[in-house]
């Protein structure tokens, strides 16, 4: 191999790109018409869903973007990963909800990466959901805090809110909220388990509380490229969602794991990795394709009309 070939190399390119992701001067990504709206969902646990939620965030806002960080999962792992301060007693999510706090009160700027914000959880909101059921306006309780006069005074272009595995208040919170969905799926046994009710579940919400809600893109994770189960639960995947399916997906990764445990998102705790590299392509992919709209084929959901139907049927 010739010196010329050395910058081919797979060390090579990973280290370079590293080096992008640690000096993101350069990095420019072109800005939404309007703030996007996102809410990473899927009522099975353990999937990626904060993991997604984090690192499509940093991403997002090293090239730039103002992005906010909504976490609505009483279990603050997103807030964690954002290094933002939750500790009981700390305006968060909980006190925007029940209407003791505005936004701009709850928002915490990330020191390392001052376009990224988030508004954290508490353990205080385990209990919310009790609290809502009461109160006027129930399901859009964020939808009103979060409103397009603030997002848009505060400038944010992208909200990404991170929700608990089940469709309760805080969830319908979060669909209200948004007007699209980020899907996670992992590429394992009973991938697909859940999510048909999950977009029987958004169909409802269309219909009868929020008519801008819509599954604009599914995310693949945890493939492993060893196994054929990941590639026949992948082509499964997009032969159900079609086009709606990012092109990147997101492989089995140690440092994907480990990176929480350091407060960390992975493009912090080792950019070179490619879990970094998979979660920075794929959220650079997300924003360049902008919003997946759902035509007269994929309505009323935005997927696939065979995956619709089962949804329907469930």
């Amino acid at each position: 191999m010739s010196p010329a070939d050395w910058d081919e190399t797979p060390i090579a390119e990973a280290a370079r790109r590293a080096s992008i992701i640690q000096n993101p001067a350069k990095l420019t990504l072109p800005r939404p018409g309007r703030c996007r709206r996102i809410t990473v969902a899927n009522q099975k646990g353990g999937v990626g869903k904060t993991t997604s939620t984090v690192n499509f965030a940093w991403t997002l806002a090293l090239h730039g973007m103002k992005v906010l960080v909504v976490d609505l999962d009483p279990q603050g792992n997103a807030s964690t990963a954002c290094n933002a301060e939750h500790r009981m007693g700390t305006p968060s999510s909980y006190e925007l909800l029940i209407g003791q706090k505005k936004a701009e009160e709850t928002i915490q700027q990330n020191a390392d990466n001052p376009n990224l914000y988030c508004i954290p959880a508490t353990i205080d909101l385990a209990g919310a959901e009790i609290e809502l059921v009461s109160m006027v306006r129930r399901e859009y309780r964020l939808h009103d805090a979060l409103n397009d006069d603030f997002l848009s005074d505060a400038g944010f272009d992208y909200v990404f809110i991170d929700c608990p595995p089940s469709l309760g208040l805080l969830t319908i919170n979060a669909m209200n909220t948004a007007t699209e969905v980020l899907i996670p799926i992992q590429c394992e046994y009973y991938a697909l388990e859940g999510v048909g009710q999950l977009l029987s579940n958004i169909n409802m919400i269309r219909m009868h509380l929020n008519p801008e809600i819509h599954v604009s893109a599914v995310l693949l994770t945890m493939y492993d490229a060893r196994t054929k189960l990941a590639e026949q639960v992948a082509e499964e995947v997009r032969s159900h969602f079609g086009s709606v399916v990012l092109r990147n997906l997101i492989p089995r990764s140690v440092k994907v794991s480990e990176a929480p445990g350091y407060s960390q998102t992975v493009l912090q705790y080792d950019p070179g990795s490619r879990g970094a590299m998979a979660y920075f392509d794929a959220a650079v992919e997300f924003a360049e394709r902008g919003d997946y709209l759902p035509t007269e084929s994929t309505a009323p959901i935005g997927v696939a009309p065979e995956l619709r139907l089962e949804a329907e049927r469930s």
